[in-house]
Parts: structure tokens; C-alpha cells; sequence
């Protein structure tokens, strides 16, 4: 058996053997454009045979197979086309298939009726959160990858910040961590949870996943671009930005007054109204409101309303559905 944390891929390795040691890595060949039936073949063979450079393919299963966990290999010698072509094909993947899958099995495992508002407002979430990675996706198409592609094909453009594309990433990646836990904490039993189960182990599959992506973008996919930046353009002071991670993990107990504005966005106040509910200034209640989310993890307003519903601080009926 490979060990996984031991060594990395080699071209020479059977594509065969590298699968059989993790089936994520099934994705990524799918992605790069490779199909099943290859026999005996090394990593390199069929690379070559499928006009996919070896040396980016052998990137990013490194890199998935450590779990992102690592620093990247070979990335000084990663192809920007490449990459390019497989986070097109992420995409597609998640946006035609993956996420309307998950909703099919999703509306199959909750029950949906008017006796049930909590279903209701976690499909709501659902609903909310794909549109925000679908607009998230589609300004990395659009403006990012439209950028990369004009690099590519030698044209002279105005150097973009490319590695700020990351600070996008963290809210889509929580988010769908918070579907999962609203799930766990808060939707009721049923006798038979089989298929509702299976639904959240494919979220468990698709937050990884994701998470995996948004990885590669930000540790292969730029660095890439900013050598092909140097390449193609004259030289310019490059700014690194390095993101601060702060963990704020906090187990306090919302205060009164956390409670009484919890209460007003579950009835759908804006931050101006709950500021003249509640006689507070508009900043007091965004500074009120970030502390809730710090504390509950919950970050959308759909989320605010389950907590708040189901802790009692508002009734069915005070609740704009």
C-alpha cells in the first residue's frame, strides 16, 4: 500500500496504482480531461497521450493527496494553460452537476411542507449560498481567468491582483461547513434518516472538495500567473499580501441584546431598522451583528432565522417566509 504522506507521485507510477490509493484523485483526472481505460500506463504515458502536461498533473495530485496540507511540489514548473483548463472544468463540475445534485437529494431527504419552516429555511440557505459561489465562480471566469487567458496569448494588459482572489474564497468555503452544522444542531429527526445522512456526508465531500479547489487557486494557480507576469510584462514592484489568520473561536453565550437583534433580522429588519427598533446607532448594531456571527459561526441572515427559531426567540408567525 502507498503511504500517502511518505512520497510523492512519481510520472513513472501507474495511473492505475495512483487511484487505487485515493479515489479524490478520480476527480482530478477527470478534470485534466483523462479517461478511464488506461490499462497498465504510467502517469507520464497517458499524460502525453491526452496532451496534459505531466508536470502540473503530478502538482495538484500531490497536493490533493496531502490534503492541501502541504506546500505545493513542482510549481516553478506548473503550465498556467493547464491549470487554467482544469479549474474551468472544477467549475463546470461544481455549477452543472454537483450542486443541483445535492439539491435533488436534498429536497428527497427533508420534508418540504408548510408544517415544516425549518426545511424550508435550510433550503432557502442552500439556495443562497450556490447563487453566491455561481456569482463567485463567475467573476473568476469572467475577470480573473479572462485576464490569465489575454497573458497567455501575449497580449499587453494592465497587471491584476490575482493573489487577492483569495480573500473571496473564506466566506463561500464557511458557509457550506454552516449548512452541514445547521443540519446537525438543528433539523429535526425522523425514524428513517438514511437518506438525509447520505446528503450530508455528499456536503462533507463537496466542503472538502471545494476547500481543495480554492487551494489550488490560491497556491498553484497564482503563483503560476505572477511567473507568467514577470514573463510577459515589464517588471513591477510585486506586493505580497499576506492574509492574517485569526482564530476567533468563541464559546460565549449571547448577551440580551445579541438575542433581541437576532430576533428582529429573523423578521427580516434591516440593520437601519433594527437600529430605530431597538434606539441604537446603525454601527452598534453591524458591531452587534459581527459578534453573533463570531459566536453562532452562522454568517446569513436564512442561518440567523433557524438559530432563532429554534432557540424560541421568535415564533413561526413573526417570520417572513
Amino acid at each position: 500500500m502507498f503511504n500517502k504522506m511518505a512520497a510523492h507521485y512519481q510520472s513513472t507510477d501507474k495511473l492505475g496504482f495512483v487511484l487505487a490509493n485515493d479515489y479524490r484523485l478520480l476527480q482530478v483526472m477527470s478534470r485534466f480531461g483523462l479517461s478511464l481505460g488506461f490499462g497498465e500506463k504510467t502517469i507520464a504515458s497517458v499524460c502525453r497521450q491526452c496532451n496534459v502536461d505531466t508536470d502540473t498533473f503530478l502538482a495538484i495530485i500531490n497536493y490533493v493527496k496531502d490534503g492541501a496540507e502541504n506546500k505545493p511540489q513542482r510549481v516553478e514548473r506548473v503550465n498556467v494553460a493547464s491549470v487554467l483548463k482544469y479549474l474551468k472544468r472544477t467549475h463546470a463540475y461544481f455549477l452543472n452537476y454537483l450542486f443541483s445534485s445535492i439539491r435533488f437529494h436534498l429536497l428527497n431527504a427533508i420534508d418540504c411542507s408548510v408544517k415544516n419552516e425549518i426545511a424550508f429555511l435550510v433550503l432557502k440557505f442552500y439556495d443562497e449560498y450556490v447563487e453566491e459561489v455561481r456569482k463567485h465562480m463567475e467573476y473568476e471566469e469572467t475577470t480573473v481567468y479572462t485576464y490569465v487567458q489575454k497573458l497567455l496569448d501575449g497580449e499587453t494588459v494592465q497587471i491584476e491582483n490575482t493573489h487577492l482572489i483569495s480573500r473571496h474564497h473564506e466566506a463561500i468555503e464557511c458557509k457550506l461547513g454552516e449548512l452541514k452544522n445547521l443540519f446537525m444542531q438543528y433539523y429535526p429527526q425522523t425514524e428513517d434518516n438514511d437518506k438525509l445522512n447520505a446528503v450530508i456526508i455528499s456536503i462533507y465531500q463537496a466542503e472538502e472538495d471545494l476547500s481543495i479547489h480554492c487551494l489550488v487557486e490560491d497556491n498553484i494557480f497564482v503563483p503560476a500567473v505572477k511567473r507568467l507576469e514577470r514573463q510577459v510584462k515589464t517588471r513591477q514592484p510585486e506586493v505580497d499580501v499576506a492574509e492574517e489568520s485569526q482564530s476567533t473561536k468563541s464559546e460565549e453565550t449571547l448577551s440580551e441584546r445579541e438575542k433581541e437583534i437576532v430576533a428582529c433580522v429573523a423578521k427580516g429588519l434591516s440593520n437601519k431598522e433594527i437600529a430605530d427598533t431597538l434606539f441604537l446607532s446603525v454601527n452598534t448594531v453591524t458591531t452587534h451583528r459581527r459578534n453573533i456571527a463570531r459566536k453562532l459561526h452562522i454568517h446569513s441572515a436564512a442561518g440567523i432565522t433557524i438559530y432563532a427559531i429554534v432557540n424560541k426567540l421568535v415564533s413561526l408567525s413573526d417570520v417572513n417566509l
